[in-house]
């Protein structure tokens, strides 16, 4: 691991380039999201100290073709992958 990445991950982050919660190195790292215990490879976006995830449902998309998503309160645990795993 080099020295560029934080030592505790943000509270807050998101997959949408957009959003002024992307992180485009922190995502290229890997980053695992643990939902109330279980593993989750769909979140979009998630908050640990508001304790919600957004994650996407199915395949649909908005009208501006975006992942339709839904908010799902409860306890998150992110963590950073190792290199090795993926998701």
């Amino acid at each position: 691991m080099t020295d560029t990445f934080p030592a505790t991950l943000p509270d807050r982050l998101s997959t949408d380039p957009r959003s002024p919660f992307h992180d485009a190195e922190l995502l290229e790292r890997g980053i695992g999201i643990r939902f109330n215990g279980a593993e989750k490879t769909n979140v979009e976006e998630y908050c640990v100290s508001e304790g919600w995830i957004r994650v996407a449902v199915g395949k649909a998309r908005d009208r501006a073709g975006n992942p339709m998503t839904m908010k799902l309160k409860g306890t998150v645990e992110p963590y950073l992958r190792s290199p090795g795993q993926t998701g």
